[in-house]
């Protein structure tokens, strides 16, 4: 765990859960596995203080726990979990996309809650529908439930583990904390609940005085008793399966760029039919045939068998290798080389990174070097055709900054300068890590700076929240524009532009952190598919 890891966690977790959860979380990825009484003595914190962060982090799957031998529970932080929490976002638009707004709240209510029942998801999900709803029209629940199912018929929704329901047969005293299971089948099989209801919306206590609330309240104590089958059965976002699906995107974006729409087109196509057969950490998808592919092709897409195998033969041609043949059978078979893709996206998130650090020279000296594998000084000035001056400058400073290495090969054993080779090479891997480990240096500052930001402006914030509110209010009552008016020249001129400059500055700050996750995500997954493979 590096210092730029655990700050951007004690960020991220005072943002998401506040002060005390925070020393609790950051206290355990400092020192590891901890029983619950150390923890409250090491932080200073309460017990019951302890007990209650400790639930909110278990909760949201960022804290794990087990029983040793002598039958003392201890609890371990999940640090990779934590860093999740800046991809929330994401998730949560990539839901939107393929689910519609239903998907979007959906996920958005798994991830603020950590875990939930299904029927509770839906009633929230239904809740918050109808709200924004114009008057008169509610959202069904079944609706609702039938996008939840289709989540979870893809994957994005999975169950959580739970207590094994066991006969009272063992007069013994209970364990220290219950072992959680679950049966991989079970994992994303939708109970069968009769979910009968429409949203409702929020009343004012004139509503509520009206009698309302007297029509619903036998649907409550209908929807108890529906829910009793669901009981006990959680759900959660499962997050693997959002990866997969930017690992994906991130590889027919690659084809489309290096190639045209066609061609990515028909790998995006191969990676649909992929996505369930084969697991997240395979390194080449499931073989596919030709004649398989073309049935599979998007209806509408104008394009014959045999245009269709020459694209196919092209991609299995091609230098980066994102397509491999497998066979003959089937009019060829296919397979995506997962690994080798994202190997070729982390080289060229460097190379990237290499020419806006230091210029389109040094990035064509690293391309040469990534190329030839190792080369000594003299050589790379002449391959790359700069001066010698230029080149040892510019080697030398990729050097220092760790995005080559000096290999020594001695011709004698006593290793004189003057008998020694130095060759200069790129270790991708050594490279991929510590750019990541300055993404998150960037995305920790871009935080406090949108904190600082914040903190700055917060009593015109307040003052803008307020005059809204009470805009809002005189609206519904039926206010006069003249009076709307005299209420919204409460703020000056002056604080209008001052709000426009933080709305703008906070904008900006919020999207850095989404386009810095995105070269993380692609890091993370190169350096984490590269140390399976060895």
């Amino acid at each position: 765990m590096t210092q730029a890891e655990i700050k951007l966690c004690s960020l991220l977790l005072q943002e998401h859960f506040g002060e005390i959860v925070e020393k609790i979380g950051v206290h355990l990825i400092r020192t590891g596995s901890q029983p619950l009484r150390v923890i409250a003595h090491d932080t200073g914190t309460s017990l019951d203080q302890v007990k209650k962060a400790l639930c909110v982090l278990i909760q949201h799957n960022l804290v794990s726990y087990q029983v040793h031998k002598r039958g003392v529970v201890e609890y371990e932080a999940q640090c990779s979990r934590v860093l999740r929490m800046l991809r929330y976002p994401r998730y949560i638009y990539t839901t939107k996309t393929l689910y519609s707004d239903t998907g979007e709240l959906i996920v958005e209510e798994l991830l603020l809650n950590g875990k939930l029942t299904m029927s509770a998801v839906v009633k929230k999900v239904a809740d918050r529908l109808t709200e924004t709803m114009e008057d008169g029209k509610t959202m069904d629940y079944a609706e609702v439930s039938n996008t939840f199912v289709r989540l979870a018929d893809t994957h994005f929704v999975q169950r959580c583990p739970s207590v094994p329901t066991t006969e009272n047969s063992d007069p013994g005293p209970p364990p220290p904390a219950p072992t959680l299971v679950i049966n991989e089948k079970d994992m994303y099989l939708v109970p069968k609940l009769s979910l009968i209801g429409k949203g409702k919306r929020r009343r004012s206590s004139d509503e509520d005085a009206a009698g309302e609330p007297k029509a619903k309240r036998p649907k409550h104590t209908t929807d108890k008793k529906e829910s009793i089958p669901d009981d006990g059965i959680y759900w959660q976002a499962n997050l693997d399966r959002f990866h997969q699906l930017f690992r994906d995107q991130a590889i027919v974006s690659a084809v489309a760029n290096r190639m045209d729409q066609t061609s990515s087109e028909i790998v995006r196509t191969m990676l649909r039919m992929s996505e369930i057969t084969t697991s997240s950490s395979a390194p080449f998808t499931q073989p596919l045939s030709s004649n398989e592919i073309f049935r599979s092709l998007p209806v509408g897409y104008n394009i014959s068998k045999q245009v269709l195998d020459q694209y196919l033969t092209l991609l299995a041609d091609d230098p980066l290798e994102f397509v491999g043949k497998s066979g003959d059978s089937g009019g060829g078979m296919y397979v995506i080389n997962l690994h080798k893709a994202l190997a070729s996206l982390a080289t060229a998130t460097l190379e990237s990174v290499v020419q806006e650090r230091f210029g389109s020279r040094c990035a064509r000296i690293f391309r040469l070097v990534l190329q030839k594998k190792h080369l000594e000084q003299k050589q790379v000035e002449d391959f790359a055709m700069i001066p010698a001056k230029e080149a040892k400058d510019m080697l030398y400073k990729m050097l220092s900054e760790n995005f080559m290495s000096l290999q020594e090969i001695p011709k004698t054993p006593d290793h004189a300068p003057s008998r020694t080779f130095y060759l200069y090479t790129v270790n991708i891997l050594s490279a991929a890590r510590m750019l990541l480990h300055r993404c998150y240096k960037s995305i920790a500052n871009l935080i406090e700076r949108r904190q600082f930001e914040t903190k700055e402006n917060k009593r015109l914030l307040e003052k803008s929240q307020r005059v809204e509110a009470i805009i809002a209010s005189m609206q519904a009552t039926g206010a006069e524009e003249a009076q709307l008016q005299e209420i919204e020249e409460m703020i000056t001129a002056p604080e209008r532009q001052q709000l426009e400059t933080l709305k703008r500055n906070v904008n900006k700050l919020d999207a850095s952190e989404i386009q810095v996750d995105e070269t993380i995500f692609l890091l993370e997954s190169y350096i984490e598919c590269t140390m399976k493979r060895q």
